[in-house]
């Protein structure tokens, strides 16, 4: 074995290594667990795709350092009714093509995200139009009154109307058909950096953009990202100088890294939130063992589950403290957040009485999607619930797997119970709310990740109130009510927000933001 660890690496330094001839000492090697699916920015609203992607395009309105909004492809914008904006386009802005960036893109871009296929359909399901002004004007107007526009499209990227049109990529590939097309693999962006190679699960190569329209802080004038799924082989890389940067780093793991000569752990708190969630829509679950029912549908059985799982237990041994244990689908940081709420208290033998109630004494079996290389030590945290849920007779069938596969499955509902993560682009709850909690709408996008399609006809009404409200005292009540209600149906299972730990070379420069982006531009590198 441990020649076969040796071998691995030799092989895998060789390839990075070839990939870093050209650019010097201004290349710089990042490893993660996991790769980008798709260079295709409106195909999967991942973080980790979102970030790799985020490199190559632009949207309208970018953010700071600080996670405050940037002008970035628009210069300024102002509301100039109570449901329309108006956005002034940069100009003088070339894609990666030569081609001229014109308001023609944006409303493309729009219409590609709100399109079939599209996984962006959800942060963009209050637009009713996007409409041409002129060549550097744009209005967007939303189906309501919407204060926090600028920051709901911060993720949202804008693509060459001409060149998705000349490579057949008018529409967005759909991850959860494994359908691809040219904008798959290939990139036509207006940001610092251009893609030159992509070879997806192996590596892909960005160079700096020459003739980038704004001002790149870092040196580094090529970038290879190499997926690295085994925790040991990427640290290894990371201690032994193959690789620049590396995430995350398996949190058993910090001090030695902090320890290396060459090397420090940077740490921080994320936004995102980890939880679980349950089918309550079929009437039969796909993957149990009760038939002509379904126990999700019991509130008795969701609380079990909730009051079964050990979220301490899983803080102390599994996350080695770097969790913060969570009973909303939002954590700190994020506005609407409510520090008051508590969690159900860990309680096995309320979790048996619970399922006594709901007619399951004997428990049941069910199978339980997660991925294993997306969130940190995520197979492990689905091993430990499916341990602390067998003390209530729940045989979880684990199916853990690679998130090239994982998201397909889960997004097309293909699922009975599941792991899912969650930021909010906009750093508002209400993002949270219509994008994981609201009544699914397959048509409009609102819901698009309520993958389990909880669904309180109430919070649906908040929730759409909470988007127009400008008052922030009654905004803010508006969510905690909506946020109770969810609470009090056990609409999913909160865990925790996982903790930012990245591995860095000590002549790395960069900037690491709670949303855990990694932006290029912001990278220096002195060898």
């Amino acid at each position: 074995m441990k020649f076969q660890k040796k071998a691995t690496l030799a092989a895998l330094f060789v390839a990075m290594a070839a990939g870093s001839m050209v650019a010097g000492a201004q290349t710089i090697r990042i490893a993660n667990q996991g790769d980008a699916l798709s260079m295709d920015p409106h195909s999967l609203n991942e973080s980790l795709q979102l970030s790799v992607t985020s490199n190559v395009y632009e949207p309208l309105v970018g953010r700071n350092k600080d996670l405050s909004v940037a002008p970035a492809l628009a210069t300024a914008w102002k509301q100039t009714a109570p449901t329309v904006w108006r956005f002034e386009l940069r100009k003088g802005v070339l894609f990666h093509d030569g081609t001229p960036f014109t308001a023609d893109d944006v409303v493309f871009s729009f219409g590609r995200m709100k399109g079939e296929g599209s996984d962006m359909k959800a942060t963009n399901s209050d637009i009713k139009q996007v409409r041409k002004i002129d060549d550097h004007t744009v209005e967007i107007e939303t189906v309501a009154p919407q204060p926090i526009l600028p920051d709901v499209i911060t993720t949202s990227f804008i693509m060459s109307k001409k060149w998705c049109e000349t490579n057949q990529a008018v529409m967005p590939v759909d991850r959860r058909k494994g359908i691809e097309n040219a904008a798959s693999f290939r990139a036509n962006g207006t940001g610092p950096f251009r893609l030159r190679e992509r070879q997806p699960n192996v590596r892909s190569v960005f160079v700096r953009n020459g003739s980038y329209w704004g001002k790149i802080e870092g040196n580094v004038s090529e970038v290879v990202f190499t997926p690295i799924s085994n925790d040991a082989t990427r640290v290894a890389a990371l201690l032994s100088g193959e690789v620049d940067v590396m995430e995350p780093v398996p949190v058993q793991d910090i001090d030695r890294v902090n320890s290396g000569a060459n090397t420090r752990a940077v740490t921080g708190p994320e936004l995102r939130t980890i939880f679980l969630g349950m089918d309550q829509k079929r009437d039969e679950l796909l993957y149990s063992n009760v038939k002509g029912k379904n126990p999700f549908k019991d509130k008795r059985v969701r609380q079990a589950f909730y009051q079964a799982i050990d979220i301490e237990g899983i803080k102390k041994t599994v996350m080695r403290g770097a969790s913060n244990p969570s009973a909303l689908m939002v954590g700190p940081g994020i506005n609407g957040f409510q520090p008051e709420t508590k969690r159900l208290p860990y309680d096995v033998e309320a979790a048996k009485k619970l399922m006594v109630e709901a007619g399951y004494p004997n428990g049941f079996e069910v199978s339980m999607n997660c991925p294993n290389d997306r969130y940190v030590n995520d197979g492990r945290i689905c091993q430990t619930v499916a341990a602390n849920l067998s003390r209530i007779n729940v045989k979880i069938n684990l199916q853990a797997e690679t998130k090239g596969t994982y998201f397909p499955k889960v997004l097309r509902r293909d699922t009975s119970f599941y792991m899912l993560g969650w930021t909010p682009t906009t750093y508002d709850s209400h993002n949270a709310l219509n994008a994981l909690m609201i009544c699914p709408d397959e048509k409009g996008g609102a819901g698009q990740f309520n993958l389990g399609a909880y669904c309180n006809p109430k919070l649906d009404e908040l929730t759409k109130k909470v988007l127009v409200e400008t008052d922030k005292a009654k905004r803010d009540a508006m969510i905690k009510e909506a946020f109770d209600l969810h609470s009090a149906d056990i609409g999913h299972l909160p865990l925790h927000q996982q903790a930012l730990a990245w591995g860095v070379n000590k002549n790395v420069k960069l900037v690491q933001m709670a949303d855990n982006f990694m932006y290029f531009k912001w990278m220096s590198i002195n060898k």
